[in-house]
Parts: structure tokens; sequence; C-alpha cells
């Protein structure tokens, strides 16, 4: 193994010029590409132990020291690739998303048991029953359960088993209430389950979660190649919060996800719009894009987003309409109201209520995200609408200090396509918060300690970013003054005189 010289260094040759010499190789291979080549591979290494023995929801104190670990690497990986020749970046994005969603298959979801509610709706819905018509625990549906998901037992000890009575468990969470999720999602649980082989239980709903991740670490490529810098793209391929809750724990989310940066991605309005519809009909939370999406529009281009998008979630939510009526909204107020104000759970909005009554912190913080929304489609960049996407997207979360995690994943795609990794605060402080929770620590302090910790990161960074752009606008004036010519330094310059003819 020969090395080369240090990357970029520089020599004079024989007539003293300088020379840049190549950069240092390792068999023929960049030094820069082999560091990023192992830290994604022991990165997908910690990421496969955390899955098959780093704990999980009901032992969460192994796993606050694998994912720091994991997110140590992942940081580690993504300074490492910023150095690496773009082609050679581009197959070390992929290759590590498909490594890292490989080794989160390697196991049962650690943390969520969402996804078997994702399995149980599209049982149902292959049954030809609405899914939004009965519970889990309704005795219409008794005929659809089987055994994996509803084992027998008589004591169900929550969060790995939840009681349904009549002697049975179910492995899905809140079995007494109907589903939450909207109809794309629905839609989306349907096609899985039918794909699926008979008996694959789970495995083919984490198949598809991977599928999502690598497809979007692809579309960010194709999106970056354009209008960026594809190496980017390892912020979402190679994020811990990826291979832990798209592919492990399945979120549906990432559906939403890929369909929002394809919609950010096309210059073409009302296929923006479409895509952009069709992700808020998987979560709602992708509708917090628009304003990025609408960034100084006039009217006429704003109705060419708004009236697709509007289109495509009436058709999507119609079919489900016509047999539930209302009752395509689920759980989703009890879920709010859970989320919101339960006495001893995890409370939203933790910021203001440092500051403000807990009747005041609400419909402030409603009014600082409509502002914030107003800022952008009024001053926002129209050739990167996810600029304004990340700042409303992160404003919102960041206000509203959600204890999921995976609720950010929106966050880390609208980082890989704006470069603004500070905002990467937002989901770290999500999953600190979600594993502190489930270790017992209850109550606001936690929730306002690693959500306000993300804030200050945001905030610090973008004064520092915003001082570095003043002292290099004011440096490159400088140098403009220096360089031009002063008129009356110039010495005036004699016509030779013709020479005489002999």
């Amino acid at each position: 193994m020969k090395l080369g010289t240090p990357y970029g260094s520089r020599t004079r040759g024989p007539a003293g010029a300088r020379r840049v010499l190549p950069p240092a190789t390792v068999g023929g291979v960049g030094v820069r590409t082999v560091c990023t080549s192992v830290l994604v591979a022991v990165l997908t290494a910690v990421v496969a132990v955390t899955i098959r023995s780093g704990g999980s929801e009901a032992d969460p104190r192994r796993l606050l020291y694998w994912y720091a670990a994991a997110w140590v690497l992942f940081a580690g990986a993504v300074w490492a690739v910023r150095k690496v020749p773009v082609r050679a970046a581009v197959v070390l994005v992929l290759a590590g998303s498909a490594a890292l969603s490989l080794a989160a298959l390697s196991g049962p979801p650690r943390t969520s048991s969402d996804m078997y509610r994702y399995a149980w709706d599209g049982r149902v819905q292959a049954a030809g029953i609405s899914p939004y018509a009965y519970p889990p625990a309704a005795p219409e549906l008794a005929g659809l359960r089987d055994r994996w998901l509803f084992p027998p037992g008589q004591v169900c000890i929550p969060p790995d088993l939840h009681p349904l009575g009549g002697g049975f468990c179910t492995l899905m969470n809140r079995p007494g209430v109907n589903t939450i999720y909207p109809p794309v999602a629905e839609g989306w649980f349907l096609a899985v389950h039918a794909l699926s082989p008979d008996g694959a239980r789970h495995k083919p709903t984490q198949i598809s979660g991977a599928l999502l991740a690598v497809g979007t670490s692809a579309a960010l490529l194709l999106v970056l190649r354009r209008r960026g810098d594809p190496r980017r793209a390892a912020l979402w391929a190679w994020c811990p919060a990826v291979s832990f809750a798209a592919v492990n724990d399945a979120h549906v989310d990432t559906l939403g996800v890929l369909l929002t940066v394809l919609a950010l991605g096309t210059s073409v309005l009302p296929r923006r719009g479409a895509l952009l519809g069709a992700a808020i009909a998987v979560k709602l939370l992708p509708a917090v894009v628009l304003p990025g999406a609408l960034a100084r529009k006039g009217p006429r281009d704003a109705a060419r987003v708004l009236v697709p998008a509007v289109l495509v979630i009436a058709l999507a939510y119609l079919p489900y309409i016509l047999t539930s009526g209302f009752g395509v909204l689920g759980y989703l107020p009890g879920y709010l109201q859970e989320e919101g104000y339960e006495s001893g759970s995890v409370r939203r909005f933790a910021l203001l209520r440092l500051f403000l009554p807990d009747g005041v912190a609400a419909p402030l913080a409603v009014v600082l995200i409509a502002l914030t929304a107003l800022y952008v489609m009024r001053r926002g960049d129209p050739e990167r609408p996810w600029s304004g996407a990340l700042l409303v997207t992160g404003t919102a979360l960041l206000l509203t200090s959600p204890s999921y995690y995976w609720y950010a994943l929106l966050v880390i795609a609208l980082v890989a396509l704006d470069g603004r990794w500070e905002w990467l605060a937002v989901p770290l402080a999500g999953t600190v918060l979600y594993i502190g929770n489930a270790m017992g620590a209850h109550g606001s302090w936690l929730q306002s300690w690693s959500y306000g910790t993300a804030a200050v990161t945001v905030l610090a960074s973008a004064a520092l970013r915003a001082y570095g752009e003043r002292q290099r606008s004011r440096n490159a004036v400088a140098a403009r003054r220096t360089a031009a010519p002063v008129v009356g330094d110039v010495p005036a310059t004699s016509t030779p005189e013709p020479t005489a003819r002999r």
C-alpha cells in the first residue's frame, strides 16, 4: 500500500512555479474517500448492533449510548464527505443508504409499534372494510385477527403488548381507537399488504420503509445534481434517525418526505401542487412546506400550486368519505388533545411556556408560525423553495416541541436540500426527549432543555452565518476598491512621434 503526498500539498517545479499535487491515495482511491467509507461502515455496524441488542422502548437506557455513538459517527462521515469527489460521493451516498437500511432491517422495531397498525389497516382494507369504520378491538373485526398480531395472553404489559380483552393481547398501541392516518397513507398500507406473502408479518412493512428511505436518497441526489451539491444528500442518507425511524420502525412519514422532496425539486407548478397534496394526505405535517413552495408567487402561480394540491387531497379522501363520512378524521382530535394536555405527559409549546402562561403559549405559537410563513411567502427564494420550507417547518417543530422524533424526518430531508446543518438539532432534540420519556423523565423540563438547546444552536449558527456573509461582502467591496485604478494617479502617456522616413 503506497501513500501519496498530503491532499492539496504544494511543491515547486524546476522553474520555481507552484504546482498542486493530486490528492493522496490509498491503492488508487483518495484518502478522504477511504476515510469516509470507513466511517460509514462503522456507522452501519453500530446501527446493526443497536437493532440487534442495543435496547428498546422497554429497555431504553442502552439506546441512549448507542444512539449517541451513531450520531457522532454520522457527524464525522458527513464532515469527511465534503471533500470527496462528487462522483465517488454519489456512490457512497447510495451505497451507505442501502447498507444502513439493511442494517436497520436486521431486527423487529425497537422504539415504536406504529407499523403494526399499518399492517392491520392494510389487512382490514383487503377485506373490503374501511379502516376508519372500527377500532382493532371491535368485535366486528374479530375474524380478521392474525395470531402474530393478536397473541393470546392474560397479562399484557406495554409497550410490547397492549390488552385487548377476551384473553388476548395485541402488538398495536391504542387498540380501542380508530385509525388516525390520512387516505394516501391508507392506500400505501393496502398496497404493502397486497404485495406481501402470507405469513410475512411485519417484515414487508419494514422493507417498504427501506425502499422509501433509499428512494428519498436517490431523489435528493437528482435534485442536488441540478441545483446544489449532491454530497449534501448524505445528511439524509446516513442520518441515524432515518435508519431507526424510517426503516426499523417504518414510519409512514417517509412516504410524505419523498413526495415533498419530489414536489420541491420540480419547477412545474401544477406537478408541485399535486405532489404536495399527496404528501399532505400521507401525514398532515407537509402542509407547513407550502409557504416555501409559494415564495414570491403571484396569485396566478399560487393557484397553479394550490388548486392541484386541494384536488389531490379531495380525491384521496372521497372514497373513504363515501363509506365512513366524517369518521375519516379517526382518532386525530383525541390524539391532539392527548399530546397537548394529558396530565403528566410531555406537553407541547415547552419553549414558550418557559416565559408565558399556559393559556398564552398555544395562541402565540400559532401567531409566530403564521408570521414565519408570511415572511417566507413574501421574502423567500423562489429558486430554492426548500430554504423557506425548512425555516417554517423547523420553527413549527421548535415551538410545538413534539415528543416523537420521527416528526422531524421532514426537517432532515430539507436540511439535505438546503445545507443548513444546524437544523439537525431539531430531530436530535426529539430523539433525546423520546428516549428520556421512555426512561421515565416525565414532565416539561427535559422537553424545554432539549428543544431549548436546539433553538440556541439554530439561532447561534444563523447569527454566525450572517456575520460571516457580512464580512465576506465587506472584504469583496474592499478588494474591488483596492484593485480599481485612481484616475488622478495614472500618468499621462505621451504619443511617440512618428519616425521620419528616409
